[in-house]
């Protein structure tokens, strides 16, 4: 099967979907949308993936938008190796802590809402990143307590999952908006456990065909 994913080197979103595909094995090509000069909101785009956000995935079966329906379309159209535990209630842990990162902390620090706040608000750099930090925060304080009490090498377990998918690109963009990241020591035992697998190092912003 072919797969094409649309993506910005520097979406946070589209990285998670890059190291789900890499850690399956699978071959896939990019295409670009530059977030910066409104590339996404190209009518091209915009026929393909009527909200004009990336990640959007090609398959032979159609289009796929939002990262979370890509990763659990890659979980059941590709199962091995599994990115989701065995039982129903793990299962469950783990969707939990990726619908954290992306439903509750992706969100408000995305490039449309840091925009909003520079455009409509007149936010301060410094404001925004006090902002960033603030959910950031709040949504790490209750991974780390997740996190700790599923106890393993990853962030549930001795092998990555749809968590850490997540997990390692929140991390990514924690740092670029400088935020003290000690408060977390078993979430960052967990980012750079992942980071050490070459699957995810190969999913980095800096190592896409695009980045600055």
């Amino acid at each position: 099967m072919a797969l094409t994913l649309h993506s910005y080197w520097r979406s946070s979103a589209s990285y998670r979907v890059r190291i789900a595909l890499n850690l399956k094995g699978l071959d896939y090509a990019q295409v670009t949308h530059d977030l910066r000069t409104g590339a996404h909101e190209a009518s091209a785009y915009a026929a393909l993936n009527p909200q004009q956000m990336v990640p959007a995935l090609e398959t032979d079966g159609g289009v796929i938008a939002q990262s979370l329906a890509i990763l659990e379309w890659l979980e059941e159209r590709y199962p091995e190796p599994s990115l989701l535990p065995g039982s129903a209630q793990d299962r469950a842990v783990v969707r939990a802590m990726a619908a954290t990162i992306a439903c509750d902390i992706h969100p408000l620090n995305n490039l449309r809402i840091l925009k909003s706040l520079r455009q409509d608000l007149n936010a301060t750099p410094e404001q925004i990143n006090a902002w960033a930090q603030r959910w950031i925060r709040q949504g790490f304080a209750a991974l780390e307590a997740m996190i700790a009490r599923h106890d393993g090498t990853y962030a549930f377990g001795d092998t990555p999952t749809l968590a850490d998918c997540c997990l390692v690109p929140q991390v990514y963009s924690a740092e670029r908006f400088e935020t003290d990241l000690t408060p977390y020591p078993r979430l960052m035992a967990a980012v750079r456990a992942a980071q050490g697998l070459p699957a995810v190092a190969a999913a980095h912003p800096t190592e896409q065909p695009d980045a600055d």
